[in-house]
């Protein structure tokens, strides 16, 4: 999938926006953005595929964790550059 697509979502946009803030469960997700569940699942599937996000269980309750940086450049004359970027994380 192309990064624009990512995060070309104003919904994965405020969900990326959270998960930079803290981890959250889906129920927080969904209240803090605004989605019924069935969406806001849609949006956390795709970016997790992505690996752009992860989850775990504790207890009943799923976890979300921001796990790669997203990085835009939005740059004006001369340039005029639009760029997406997630950078390679090193994990030695």
């Amino acid at each position: 999938m192309e990064p624009m697509e990512i995060i070309g979502s104003k919904a994965r946009l405020q969900i990326l926006h959270r998960l930079s803030e803290q981890d959250m469960y889906v129920s927080e997700l969904m209240e803090s953005v605004g989605l019924d569940g069935k969406t806001a699942k849609h949006h956390l599937n795709k970016l997790e595929g992505e690996g752009i996000i992860s989850s775990r269980m504790e207890g009943r309750r799923k976890y979300y964790s921001l796990e790669k940086e997203v990085l835009v450049r939005i740059s004006p004359s001369p340039n005029r550059r639009f760029r997406i970027q997630f950078p390679t994380v090193n994990t030695e």
